[in-house]
C-alpha cells in the first residue's frame, strides 16, 4: 500500500470501559482457556486515543486513572493493534499512539481491550485502510477476547472465548456504582486460581457448557434494575476474592449503603453496584467515599469505539 502521509493528521478515537453483568466460567480446555457465557455492558468511563503519522512505532499514555502499571512497548495492546491494521494492508508508515485513561489499570473493566480497539479504528481511519467493521472485528479478537465487544459497545451477549457477541436486546439505561482499587489483578492469575479452587472444593462448572442465566435477558429486555440485581453473577468473584479478601468487605459496604445488588466485574479487583437511578447511584458512591473508597457513579449501555 501506497503511503500517503498527512503530517499535521490526528485522528481521535474514543471507546468505552465494560462491565461483566454475567460470567459462567467453563472447565479449562486442553489449550489452557476457557469457553465463557458472559452478558457485557459498556459504560460511561472512556479511553481516549489520537494516532497520527510517525517514523516508527511510539505510544505514551496519560491518564485520570494510575497508569504506572501500563507497558509502553509490544506488550501494549494497543500498538499491537497498530500494527496489525497497518500490516493487513501492507502500509510501511509508522504510528504515534498518545492514550489519555479513564478505565482503571487492571481492574477488570478491559481498558487494555479498549485501547486496542480504539487503535484499530483510528489507524484504519488515519492511513485510510478502508478495513470493514467485520475485518476490524477480526483483527481484535486476534488480539484479545474484551476487544469485539469494546467496539461494538451497547450490552451483548459474549460466548466462546467471549469474543463470540451478539447484542442484548434492552429497555432504558442503568445506574451503576464502581469501587476501584489502585493494585489491580492479574487475569490468568484470577483464572489459574478459580481453576485451583474448583479442584479442591465442589463449586466445578455445573454444565457442559456455559450459558446465559435466561433472568439476566429478561431484566435487560424490561429494564428492571431490581430484577437484574437478583440476576447478576460472576463465577470469577470466588477467585478474586480469594486473591483479595478486602474485596468481600467492599461487596458487603455496597450492600449496606442501599445497593439492589453488585459484583466483582471481570477479573477484578473494581466492584460495580447497580442503583436504582442516577441520585440512588450518587448517593450510594458518596457513602462509599465517606468510607475512603474511590468510587464513580456510571450508566450503561453506551455506545461503542466512535470517532470523535
Amino acid at each position: 500500500m501506497s503511503l500517503s502521509i498527512d503530517p499535521a493528521r490526528r485522528v481521535h478515537v474514543r471507546a468505552p470501559g465494560k462491565l461483566n453483568l454475567f460470567f459462567d466460567v467453563g472447565a479449562v480446555g486442553d489449550d489452557g482457556y476457557h469457553e465463557v457465557a458472559s452478558v457485557y455492558q459498556a459504560v460511561s468511563l472512556f479511553e481516549d486515543l489520537w494516532a497520527s503519522h510517525d517514523e516508527g512505532f511510539h505510544l505514551t499514555v496519560t491518564g485520570d486513572v494510575d497508569v504506572s502499571g501500563v507497558p509502553l512497548d509490544e506488550r501494549n495492546l494497543a500498538l499491537r493493534a497498530a500494527r496489525a491494521v497497518t500490516e493487513s494492508v501492507g502500509w510501511e508508515g509508522g504510528i504515534r499512539l498518545q492514550i489519555h485513561k479513564g478505565v482503571p489499570v487492571a481492574g477488570g473493566m478491559g481498558g487494555g481491550s479498549a485501547d486496542a480497539a480504539a487503535a484499530l479504528v483510528a489507524v484504519n481511519e488515519l492511513i485510510d485502510a478502508g478495513l470493514s467493521t467485520a475485518e476490524l472485528h477480526a483483527l481484535g479478537a486476534r488480539l484479545g477476547a474484551d476487544v469485539p465487544f469494546a467496539l461494538l459497545g451497547g450490552t451483548a451477549v459474549g460466548t466462546g472465548r467471549g469474543d463470540e457477541l451478539a447484542p442484548a436486546l434492552g429497555r432504558g439505561r442503568f445506574a451503576w456504582v464502581l469501587v476501584t482499587d489502585g493494585d489491580g489483578l492479574s487475569t490468568p492469575e484470577v483464572y489459574g486460581t478459580l481453576d485451583r479452587l474448583r479442584e479442591t472444593a465442589d463449586i466445578r462448572p455445573g454444565r457442559l457448557m456455559p450459558e446465559v442465566d435466561p433472568a439476566v435477558l429478561r431484566a435487560l429486555r424490561s429494564g428492571d434494575a431490581a430484577a437484574l440485581a437478583a440476576a447478576i453473577r460472576n463465577d470469577l468473584q470466588l477467585a478474586a476474592v480469594h486473591l483479595r479478601p478486602a474485596l468481600a468487605d467492599v461487596l458487603d459496604a455496597g450492600l449496606a449503603a442501599g445497593a439492589l445488588g453488585g459484583l466483582v466485574s471481570g477479573s477484578g479487583p473494581t466492584v460495580a453496584f447497580l442503583a436504582a437511578d442516577d441520585a440512588h447511584a450518587d448517593g450510594i458512591a458518596a457513602h462509599l467515599a465517606e468510607q475512603g473508597h474511590t468510587s464513580h457513579a456510571v450508566t450503561g449501555p453506551v455506545a461503542g469505539t466512535r470517532i470523535l
